[in-house]
């Protein structure tokens, strides 16, 4: 077996642990170790990353080629065709590269990254030919958030049938588009839907998008999805709270300048909470993705209040010099429940000796 160099670290000071302890023998101790071998490089972390530079250079070859002004005449005289034409050329398009994903990852499971760098292809082409047939059905209406539901649609039903995540994600993305757009449409473009403005909606969004998420998780069919709606709806509720703490639940800029900063101050207070409640959870069920948003979040809340409060009037050397001691004390409280956990663990060991 071959593992990444963070894995037989830790693989290793398991073992050493283990021998330390008395669990294993060191001719068990040495016969795990020749078990495994370590990976000098991460080839796979570099094909994930390659292909994500070979998409961001495609999309700016595109915008290179709309730049030509031959290829402008060219594409102009392809794109006098109908609306409907234009859908239906796109959609061939992305049917097409959807086909040929799916046979090459059914004959080359291995090529991982290269299977969804193909597919992320076809979600682009989708996306074309919705934004044409949506032209093509235009009334004059406005209400643009349907072809948002519909590009969920397709897209959570594609990422089923692959399956595939990164077409999931897509339509989680979409999904928050339609869900703005669609709440911005029922209350006449206001900026208020149900007395809430737009980051207060996107918090209940991301709670309901995260209950979903363990729903998932709990079904064995449906598991592969979980982390990827976890990890969208911590996004939109985090970044959500974020906005709301500093611009609260008001309607324009104008009722904004009015508003005294400490009348705010109840948003940051529920930003900072959410965020300490995900770092609980996080070391409460070894939660890695709660753990690293609810510390992101609560060092952006941390900043974004001093700026707010006390950048122009307070001595920054004092900021954080509170900040280094609040930290220290919270870091010895650890320190000490996990001192205490593993010297009862190491004085039961040594009754039983």
């Amino acid at each position: 077996m071959k593992y990444s160099k963070k894995q037989g670290y830790f693989l290793n000071d398991t073992i050493n642990e283990w021998k330390a302890n008395g669990t294993i023998t060191k001719e068990i101790a040495d016969t795990l170790k020749n078990s495994y071998s370590v990976r000098p490089f991460d080839y796979k972390k570099l094909a994930k990353y390659s292909f994500w530079v070979a998409i961001i250079c495609g999309i700016i070859a595109f915008e290179a080629i709309i730049a030509n002004e031959f290829l402008i005449d060219l594409i102009k005289s392809f794109f006098s065709l109908s609306y409907i034409g234009l859908c239906s050329i796109f959609a061939t398009l992305a049917a097409t590269i959807y086909y040929v994903g799916l046979k090459r990852r059914q004959k080359s499971p291995e090529k991982k990254f290269s299977n969804e760098a193909i597919i992320f292809a076809g979600v682009l082409f989708t996306a074309f030919s919705i934004a044409y047939l949506g032209m093509a059905l235009d009334t004059g209406s406005g209400h643009f958030s349907l072809l948002f539901l519909l590009s969920t649609v397709i897209y959570a039903a594609l990422g089923l049938w692959f399956p595939s995540k990164l077409v999931w994600l897509f339509s989680l993305i979409t999904l928050g588009s339609w869900y703005g757009l669609e709440t911005g449409y029922m209350s006449g473009q206001g900026a208020y839907f149900l007395g809430m403005n737009y980051p207060l909606r996107f918090i209940l969004f991301g709670a309901i998008l995260i209950s979903a998420s363990f729903a998932l998780k709990s079904n064995s069919k449906l598991s592969d999805f979980h982390k990827p709606t976890y990890i969208m709806g911590l996004l939109y509720l985090f970044i959500a709270l974020w906005i709301l703490s500093i611009f609260g639940n008001y309607s324009d800029m104008n009722s904004w300048y009015g508003v005294k900063q400490y009348e705010l101050f109840h948003w940051g207070l529920l930003f900072g909470l959410a965020a300490v409640g995900a770092i609980y959870y996080g070391l409460k069920h070894d939660d890695y993705t709660s753990r690293s948003f609810g510390i992101t979040f609560l060092f952006i809340n941390l900043y974004t209040k001093y700026f707010e409060y006390f950048w122009n009037k307070n001595n920054k050397a004092i900021f954080f010099l509170i900040l280094a001691i609040s930290f220290w004390f919270i870091g010895q409280r650890a320190e000490k429940i996990w001192n205490l956990e593993f010297l009862q663990k190491d004085r039961d060991f040594d009754r039983e000796e």
